[in-house]
């Protein structure tokens, strides 16, 4: 739906769509106080964009900017009272998200979506194998680095044996991270899967924001 077709039907009276992301009342009321002091603030709807490439940690951008300019690819709906404009590109991968506030934080966005993974040319991600390892990284890896805030992504293999993957959450940007790879994730799915002989990580490392250190 367009904000012109959004508008439309919230003046005719008709149902709005369902939210895409979820907003607490401290976000919201928060986010007035800030509109309310812009220039022409209630012409103005706060966007909600993923800023990261495919494969790494989720960075957001929000800003506020008019609602009726927005692209007509992107999703416009309603907090009580306040427009939120979501890009086309990112509505699945926001979808269940929780926006709120804390005096402490600040602004924060907790989604419970992962990252798309990378397109690397020359790995596949789309065969047997792949469907393998996505299943033991689905059911082994991620749960049990979870205990750590982390996951990892598959990003594909190159077939002679080496399987790609990044790091994210907890894990990613902390200095044992590297080491859980190799230790812990290659060793498990090297012994599991006839086909892996060796993991190699995708991630830089070196921007991590948010270790996490046991």
């Amino acid at each position: 739906m367009s904000p012109l077709e959004a508008l439309a039907a919230e003046s005719s009276g008709a149902p709005s769509s369902e939210p895409i992301i979820v907003m607490t009342t401290e976000a919201l009321d928060h986010l007035r106080e800030l509109r309310d002091d812009e220039v022409d603030g209630d012409k103005l709807g706060l966007r909600v964009a993923i800023a990261s490439d495919p494969g790494e940690e989720f960075r957001y951008d929000l800003s506020f900017e008019e609602f009726l300019t927005a692209a007509f690819t992107d999703e416009v709906r309603t907090h009580d009272g306040m427009k939120v404009i979501i890009p086309g590109n990112d509505v699945e991968l926001l979808t269940g998200a929780t926006l709120d506030y804390t005096s402490t934080q600040g602004l924060v966005i907790r989604n419970p979506n992962r990252p798309a993974a990378p397109s690397i040319e020359g790995l596949t991600s789309d065969d047997e194998l792949s469907a393998e390892i996505e299943a033991m990284v689905a059911t082994e890896v991620n749960p049990a680095l979870a205990a750590h805030g982390g996951f990892v992504t598959y990003v594909g293999h190159d077939g002679e044996g080496t399987a790609y993957l990044t790091m994210g959450g907890g894990c990613h940007g902390c200095s044992m991270s590297k080491m859980t790879m190799l230790d812990g994730v290659q060793t498990m799915l090297v012994d599991a899967i006839e086909g892996v002989e060796r993991v190699k990580d995708l991630t830089d490392h070196a921007t991590g924001e948010n270790p996490f250190y046991s």
